[in-house]
């Protein structure tokens, strides 16, 4: 059977979703999509389920039906997809690059290929600059430059993965490593530990009197898609997605100095060593040695060891608080450790409530109840359902007439777990181009939480976009200013807005602002999250869950705030349901 991760399996359901949708085959594209984002949320590996309870096992997933569980089962035993082939048979275009496009959807993909033969991302850049995309019926100039804008950020942000994406995993290769005899220790170092949103690669450090073993095990894996090196304390790999994972052995004495230079970042590594060098000393992966002046290039361990066992040992010894791995920027985490000014970041399990939830009555793929049973599972205390509103007639959004048999369903719920936990009553309400909002103030009166935010006309001027999104914070039924840039990770840029003065006009308004934990959102970014904590402007950090699986996702969100320097006082909803109204308008 084929180790493939979860992420590469949803990436191919997903295509196959959009070369039906580029064939007009109805209702099957959103069927695909839903079972895709349920399998991207999954905490356990498809091949796990798979081995442990068969093609049973997978249709109990959310979303996944016989069907689809068959492609499933087909591509875990064999590596391949017969269906998905045909289909790439019918239009043989490179729809996961070509879909990082900003506008290009799977039926304009389709008329472009039919038209000019475009396959590729160069194909499509090619065609663009030779005017001929301007040219094409439907399309014209503005859509030839949106293109190219896109293919621009396309390419600049290739080549690294979404961390929430790859983490599952990441974590498989971890544990299996962990469980192996001979192995003391094991952390996942890097950009994955400091929780970085993209990662290039995977750092691996294991403790180990035996290396050989673990390395041959290593390189052996069953996702292991290519080997790169392999060595007696060191090898590289390339897994089954597409993501290199190093592991390196390393002795218990320089565990510590080991794992904070294979931390990072960069920046903060060299200003630690140059704060070494002003003090005599040589800091690098084996440890810290006193007396090093005089050292021959290329030395490393000549001098004597006074540090390098613990990372707390470390930072102890340059007289500095011990610094959390996502604030190792450079950004003024080593001057505030040197004055014990570091703030105390919010917990992994400090939330208890989860402010934006999508289901079923939109375009979510599970029920209230559903929803509300996966949020008891981890631990939360309350929920929002912020189902979409009207204007967004492609989710089937709410109007207020079916906001009202909503409102009446989460009533029996609450009855039904009550003391367990409290759904509230919400909305995710279209921000509309003057800034008005897509639903009445009195209808919004009625609801416990409003989220607004903005789903159309991203290419406004910057000082348009800003007064529209300001003048809906302005309403004084807007509680909270969900996923405030618009950004979508290697696929779209923010859309063009002044965020100070967002920021200013969410003090001003006592609007809170979100950090959206879904991987390829985590909008706010940390930069943003810490203006928001030096202005005092609360934040909530939601999962934006359309899969139950989904709010797992809360973790990168704590860690996309713990990069922003927020404690738990900043987060909203890491309160009582009842502290945590007190704080909305």
């Amino acid at each position: 059977m084929q180790n493939i991760s979860n992420h590469v399996c949803a990436g191919l359901l997903r295509e196959i979703g959009e070369y039906l949708a580029m064939q007009n085959v109805p209702f099957k594209p959103r069927a695909y999509e839903k079972a895709a984002d349920a399998i991207d949320g999954l905490e356990e590996e498809l091949a796990v389920i798979y081995k442990t309870g068969g093609i049973k096992a997978l249709e109990e997933i959310q979303g996944v039906g016989v069907s689809i569980a068959e492609k499933i089962e087909e591509f875990l035993k064999t590596g391949r997809i017969a269906y998905y082939e045909g289909l790439k048979k019918k239009a043989p275009v490179d729809l996961s690059e070509l879909a990082k496009v900003e506008g290009l959807g799977p039926k304009s993909i389709k008329r472009l290929y039919e038209k000019l033969g475009v396959k590729s991302l160069a194909d499509l850049e090619k065609a663009a600059d030779a005017g001929k995309i301007a040219a094409l019926e439907g399309f014209g100039e503005k859509s030839e430059e949106k293109i190219l804008k896109g293919i621009s950020f396309a390419k600049s942000s290739g080549g690294r993965f979404t961390l929430g994406f790859v983490m599952p995993e990441i974590r498989g290769v971890e544990e299996r490593l962990r469980k192996l005899r001979g192995v003391e220790k094991i952390v996942v170092a890097g950009s994955v530990r400091r929780r970085k949103e993209t990662v290039g690669d995977a750092d691996m450090l294991v403790i180990s009197k035996n290396a050989k073993p673990i390395m041959d095990f290593f390189v052996a894996m069953p996702d292991v898609a290519a080997v790169i090196a392999h060595g007696a304390t060191k090898s590289s790999v390339k897994l089954s997605s597409g993501i290199n994972v190093d592991l390196r052995v390393v002795s218990e004495e320089s565990y510590g100095a080991a794992l904070n230079y294979f931390t990072g970042s960069k920046e903060h590594n060299v200003a630690l060593r140059v704060i070494a060098a002003q003090k005599g000393w040589k800091l690098n992966e084996y440890g810290l040695f006193a007396g090093h002046r005089g050292l021959q290039r290329g030395q490393t361990r000549t001098g004597k060891w006074i540090a390098g066992k613990t990372e707390e040992e470390l930072y102890k010894k340059f007289g500095m608080d011990y610094i959390e791995p996502e604030l190792r920027e450079n950004t003024g985490e080593l001057e505030a450790a040197r004055n014990h000014t570091l703030p105390k970041l919010i917990g992994y399990g400090d939330l208890v409530g989860d402010l934006q939830i999508q289901t079923d009555w939109t375009d979510g793929s599970d029920s209230i109840e559903t929803m509300a049973k996966k949020a008891m599972a981890h631990g939360l205390r309350y929920i929002a359902i912020t189902d979409h509103t009207k204007r967004l007639a492609m989710t089937h959004g709410l109007d207020e007439t079916r906001l009202l048999k909503q409102m009446a369903e989460i009533d029996r719920l609450n009855k039904k777990f009550a003391g367990k936990i409290k759904i509230l009553k919400g909305s995710e309400c279209d921000i509309l181009k003057d800034g008005s909002l897509d639903l009445s103030d009195a209808a919004l009166a009625k609801l416990d939480v409003v989220g607004v935010a903005v789903h159309s006309f991203f290419n406004m001027p910057r000082k348009d976009q800003t007064e529209r999104i300001k003048r809906a914070m302005a309403n004084p039924n807007a509680d909270i200013l969900f996923h405030p840039t618009g950004r979508i990770i290697n696929r779209r840029p923010a859309y063009d807005i002044d965020i100070d003065a967002l920021i200013t006009a969410a003090k001003r308004t006592g609007t809170i602002m979100e950090i959206d934990a879904f991987p390829d959102r985590l909008d706010l970014k940390d930069d943003h999250i810490r203006k928001c904590v030096e202005a005092g402007v609360k934040m909530a950090i939601d999962s934006d869950a359309h899969a139950s699986a989904h709010i797992a996702y809360l973790e990168y969100g704590i860690a996309q705030a713990r990069r922003g320097w927020a404690t738990r006082e900043d987060i909203v909803n890491a309160r009582s349901v009842t502290e945590m109204l007190r704080q909305l308008k």
